[in-house]
């Protein structure tokens, strides 16, 4: 008689590996504890004749490269069988105006997808485990077409697809929270650099150009010497002398030669800075050729983690077609294993304070900015004024004081006042009367505008309180408007006349800067009517 039992029976595998894999499968069998295994099986089940491939949506985007064009995906409405969030797009700033649009993220679907005259049935799906989302796809393909336990036809699909998943279009990666992501934004902004916008040293900047130009166009040069293929250059120097603009206009330059750009924002990572820095190589080496861009070096690579960095930059595995940029503010701070040896960033750009030329080249730039603009009379000889009157400014004050006149000259105008002009004085003759330099603001207020307040706060008593030992330093470290010869011709123009007040603006708030880094023993201090904070 045989033997009778209520348990279910299983089909009898003879490959070695079932023992194991239901013990594994035992193990996971609540439907909630591993739910990508749970759903493997129940689409078997469901699907007695196709092969399950699994892929993650990180690397192989099915849907967006569908959107793209690539292939028509088509998601499966009938009877309602799938979950759909419904969502509401607006526009990416108010400022655009418009309706939004309207979408879907859908968290349970069958999709059909069409490619190359192939058609793959897959189940998208997402569901909440440990804190966070999974999200996979599982492509159903025919049994029959296996080899050695694969579907060529979906390997075929997720290899085409990955490819364009792992490439970028119109995008940058950037390296933050433990994770690479495209970034549109950041792209969007680099398309508005240009060399033009630089302005520096016509040699520092032409040798910078080649240096990076020159590295790409150069790999067989490399190899046929036995070079390994990699560099690594530093920028440093001042703030606001055009390091940044200067990366973007790299980053736009080397579009054209299909040279990917990899930017680091920060090591922070719940999986610690070690894994963001393996990471971080490991994603350059396989994106290569790249530019990998490392903003503030200084503060990136603390102490603890230099060994595990300088590693990763020797390239104890393959660093071939690696073009590492690191900008800081302050050489001083960076390890000299970084700084001064030369395998490893072998040139150093320093960005000065702009000399005299470089401060008439760049208020002639604004000049030709302006060239359409019929109501400011921006004759040839302001450009040689500015550049006199702006004696120690960097390029952000310097555009800073551009932008702040010609919000001086169309601050408190509406519409309608574009009428009053034909009969009366213009914006700019309005503003050169009507403006005037108030203390602690780098803008100029209106005749009757007032920025002060009769409250004293806690920092300003501290710094009234600081005492008459550090007046004497104070009042040395002061910077002062030079005096400039103007031409007769230029003395009564109103365009040089707010800038002349602008220019004077600014000195005085760097003055009050300065002013309280020395009060405050080298800190600045940043006064709120309400908080009141310590800054670096």
């Amino acid at each position: 008689m045989g033997h009778y039992t209520t348990s279910p029976q299983r089909v009898q595998l003879t490959s070695p590996a079932a023992p194991a894999f239901n013990a594994f499968r035992d193990h996971c069998s609540s439907k909630r504890t591993y739910t990508k295994l749970h759903l493997l099986d129940q689409l078997r089940a469901i699907h007695p004749n196709d092969h399950v491939t699994i892929v993650s949506p990180h690397s192989v985007q099915l849907l967006e490269w569908s959107k793209n064009g690539h292939a028509k995906c088509t998601l499966d409405r009938t009877d309602d069988q799938y979950v759909s969030l419904r969502m509401y797009i607006g526009t990416s700033t108010r400022l655009e105006g418009g309706d939004g649009t309207l979408d879907e993220d859908i968290s349970f679907g069958l999709y059909t997808l069409e490619w190359e005259g192939e058609t793959f049935a897959f189940y998208s799906i997402e569901w909440p485990e440990d804190g966070c989302l999974e999200h996979f796809y599982y492509i159903l393909t025919p049994k029959a077409q296996n080899v050695d336990g694969q579907s060529p036809s979906a390997d075929r699909l997720i290899k085409a697809c990955g490819k364009w998943t792992r490439d970028l279009h119109e995008e940058i990666y950037v390296f933050d929270a433990g994770r690479w992501i495209k970034n549109k934004s950041l792209w969007t902004s680099v398309q508005h650099a240009s060399w033009d916008d630089v302005i520096l040293d016509p040699a520092m900047k032409q040798t910078l150009i080649r240096d990076v130009q020159g590295f790409f166009n150069s790999r067989q040069v490399y190899e046929e010497y036995s070079v390994p293929w990699k560099r690594g250059i530093i920028m440093h120097g001042t703030p606001g002398c055009g390091k940044t603009i200067s990366i973007k206009a790299l980053m736009n330059s080397l579009q054209a030669k299909s040279v990917a750009s990899l930017y680091v924002k920060s090591f922070d990572s719940s999986n610690g800075s070690q894994y963001s820095i393996r990471s971080i190589f490991s994603m350059a080496r396989n994106m290569a050729p790249c530019l990998l861009v490392f903003e503030d070096l200084d503060s990136l690579v603390k102490d603890e983690l230099r060994s595990y960095f300088l590693n990763e930059v020797d390239g104890l595995e393959d660093n071939n077609g690696i073009l590492m940029i690191g900008s800081t503010n302050h050489l001083e701070r960076l390890d000299p294993g970084i700084s001064k040896r030369p395998s490893r960033f072998d040139r150093k750009y320093h960005y000065k304070l702009p000399g005299d030329r470089e401060r008439v080249h760049y208020a002639q730039y604004w000049q030709r900015k302006l060239e359409k603009n019929g109501k400011i009379d921006f004759d040839d000889g302001i450009c040689d004024v500015v550049a006199k009157l702006t004696e120690g400014f960097s390029f952000a004050y310097m555009k800073e004081l551009f932008v702040q006149a010609l919000l001086a000259i169309v601050g408190g105008r509406s519409d309608d006042d574009e009428d009053d002009e034909e009969e009366g004085a213009t914006a700019v003759e309005k503003a050169a009367q009507a403006t005037q330099v108030v203390s602690d603001s780098s803008r100029l207020a209106r005749n009757g505008e007032s920025t002060g307040s009769t409250k004293t706060t806690k920092v300003e008593g501290e710094i009234r309180e600081a005492g008459e030992d550090n007046k004497a330093a104070v009042a040395s470290a002061k910077r002062s408007v030079p005096e400039v010869e103007v031409p007769e011709h230029l003395r009564s123009n109103p365009f040089l006349q707010v800038l002349r007040k602008q220019v004077l603006a600014l000195v005085r708030d760097m003055n009050n800067t300065e002013a309280t880094k020395t009060e405050l023993g080298g800190k600045v201090k940043v006064v709120d009517e309400e908080l009141a904070y310590y800054s670096d």
